[in-house]
């Protein structure tokens, strides 16, 4: 099975903010940010596995900044990194300035997918080979986050999370 690259799964979503998507404070509901991340990751691991995927996890959520009604949001998501069935998707909010078109960013997830046949068993995807630092970094983290995730749901004994345990020595 052939590697690919971060880019390959990249997935650009733009929208804009409407009335009926905020709260009483003009500003995005996070489930409706949620959503829009759930279907930007889900396109990215898609064109990486090539399979029918489904959501895993939602792993991290930063909701750092609001997101104004009338702003033009922007969201890109790219696998970061690869196991057997499952991959890791960040993706990354961004919205621009209405005056000056300038690009903030105000929020980030992680996200995690697993690429199954139409029947929902697992199969296996293409591993990644990152290219760029921030990608070389994500594709680190990647795996000590999966680790810190098995561990806190009782399926990988704290013993057994090597990378977690070079953190601390």
């Amino acid at each position: 099975m052939e590697t690919k690259t971060p880019k390959d799964s990249l997935t650009v979503l733009t929208d804009l903010v409407l009335p009926g998507d905020t709260n009483y404070l003009d500003n995005l509901f996070g489930g409706e940010l949620l959503a829009r991340m759930d279907r930007a990751c889900s396109i990215a691991a898609r064109r990486h596995s090539t399979r029918i995927v489904v959501t895993a996890s939602v792993n991290h959520v930063a909701f750092n900044k609001s997101v104004p009604v009338g702003s033009v949001v922007t969201l890109e998501a790219k696998v970061s990194r690869a196991f057997k069935s499952s991959m890791e998707i960040y993706v990354d909010v961004w919205i621009e300035d209405r005056q000056s078109g300038q690009k903030t960013k105000v929020n980030e997830g992680i996200y995690t997918f697993v690429a199954v046949d139409e029947t929902g068993k697992p199969v296996q995807i293409p591993q990644i080979v990152p290219e760029t630092a921030l990608e070389k970094e994500r594709f680190d983290g990647a795996l000590r986050r999966k680790q810190l995730s098995l561990v806190l749901a009782g399926k990988l004994k704290p013993s057994d999370a090597t990378e977690l345990k070079a953190l601390f020595n």
